[in-house]
């Protein structure tokens, strides 16, 4: 529940961000215990109803984004519910991040903290994508990515590295 300040305050003026990062953390509550998920079964619904045919975003409450999410342009992003997102991450519109296949064998990626997750990417498969990268716009990634990495293209290649601090 406490991520739900620290989202507010990365999502500033970006009030379609908000309402998807407090709805996906207020399910995410809900869903902790039976007792809780059968009291508010219909405000799992209507959470889940709103933000997967009106805001078309799907990310299941199982899901696991740490703190300072920022999702610009919140629209076409569908994120699996095994999906490990680190803090401080930018999602922005039409992403994929799941896995490759049906059951247990597809594992999904890792996304480590401060990366920055451009529009229309699709990241799939048993990966990790290390620290501070960027993934550009419309890149498949389907690979491991280092930390302080930029990638692009399909499939995504390391293009530079990031000076570090």
């Amino acid at each position: 529940m406490s991520y739900i300040f620290q989202d507010w305050n990365a999502n500033k003026a970006n009030i379609k961000g908000r309402m998807i990062l407090v709805m996906f953390r207020l399910g995410q509550v809900v869903q902790r215990n039976k007792v809780s998920k059968i009291i508010f079964l219909p405000l799992l619904v209507l959470l889940k109803v709103f933000l997967d045919w009106f805001l078309n975003v799907d990310i299941p409450f199982k899901t696991k984004i740490g703190e300072g999410c920022v999702i610009y342009h919140g629209h076409a992003l569908v994120i699996f519910s095994d999906v490990k997102i680190g803090k401080n991450c930018v999602l922005r519109h039409s992403i994929t991040i799941g896995n490759k296949g049906v059951g247990d064998e597809s594992k999904s990626p890792i996304i480590g903290d401060n990366c920055d997750i451009g529009a229309q990417s699709v990241i799939i498969g048993d990966v990790r994508v290390g620290d501070n990268v960027v993934v550009g716009a419309g890149s498949v990634v389907v690979k491991d990515i280092t930390d302080n990495s930029i990638v692009v293209g399909n499939p995504a290649r390391i293009i530079k590295k990031k000076n570090q601090s």
